[in-house]
């Protein structure tokens, strides 16, 4: 990955501090006053967006050497300021951090605290608690449990920490995914169109497969709440085998990572075909 393909581009775009983009969550051009941002078109180039598309390919940390240090001595969260491996006040980007910080190696353990004492009383969580927000986001309580899912695979976890874990599962499993507590009505319809990347977006089949990686590492089961929505992904399935491409996130990119709307995604036909065969009892799916 470090020499070829997707990999070794973006790694060949890393400016010399470690950043790229020259920015922590936005590009250092971004102008927040300016068109891009008032066509709400998230720039998708700067240093956490290309940390987590590494991470999540698979990269192996040692390909990125000081990068943890050169970040720590350079980069700066937009939100006043704040030093980057400490994290700020969104709970995605926080969580984002942990995982891409246990990666790198960072002193990150303080963002754990952080993210339990904002877990909300329904139990999930909401990027926008911030601004007075009391009821916990499928989004952001999906982001969340990733990074606590991380800290638990690198570090054994904690048990404040695996409870919390558990409890923002319930909060996904008692909607089944992709349903409203107070009515059983579908959430939105974002919850079943399935894109690569998955960026911050939630899906069933971005939550799926979080559930496929968690029920690998807690040794149990898939929780049989989430049959509606394994169905609805098994539905997806065109006849021959793959999953479309149908939605693309607007917003800058280095480069192009998969296809355009409407055709074939190697990416989502993999997280799919994953996820179809962990539950169906495949332990090539694991």
């Amino acid at each position: 990955m470090a020499t070829e393909g997707f990999g070794a581009r973006l790694l060949a775009l890393q400016d010399r501090d470690g950043q790229w983009a020259g920015g922590a969550y936005f590009p250092g051009d971004f102008d927040f006053h300016g068109p891009e941002a008032q066509d709400d078109a998230q720039p998708w180039t700067a240093t956490t967006w290309s940390l987590n598309s590494l991470r999540e390919w698979g990269l192996d940390p040692a390909a990125l050497g000081d990068t943890a240090a050169r970040i720590a001595a350079s980069s700066r969260w937009e939100y006043d300021d704040l030093p980057y491996w400490g994290g700020e006040v969104d709970c995605c980007i926080n969580s984002w951090t942990l995982s891409n910080g246990l990666w790198l190696g960072a002193d990150v353990d303080g963002l754990v605290d952080w993210i339990l004492e904002h877990r909300l009383p329904d139990g999930g969580w909401n990027c926008e608690w911030v601004q007075g927000s009391t009821r916990s986001s499928y989004h952001s309580t999906l982001n969340t449990l990733k990074g606590l899912l991380d800290h638990e695979k690198v570090t054994g976890g904690r048990e404040r920490a695996a409870e919390a874990r558990r409890g923002g599962e319930e909060y996904l499993l008692e909607r089944r995914l992709h349903l409203r507590l107070s009515t059983g009505e579908p959430v939105a319809p974002w919850a079943n169109h399935y894109a690569y990347p998955f960026r911050w977006f939630y899906s069933v089949l971005n939550a799926a497969d979080y559930f496929r990686a968690a029920s690998v590492h807690d040794g149990t089961s898939p929780d049989g709440r989430m049959s509606d929505a394994i169905e609805q992904i098994r539905a997806a399935r065109r006849p021959d085998g793959t999953w479309l491409q149908e939605r693309r996130h607007p917003g800058r990119v280095w480069f192009e990572v998969d296809v355009p709307v409407g055709e074939p995604s190697k990416w989502l036909t993999f997280y799919a075909t994953r996820v179809l065969r962990w539950w169906d009892g495949d332990p090539v799916g694991l």
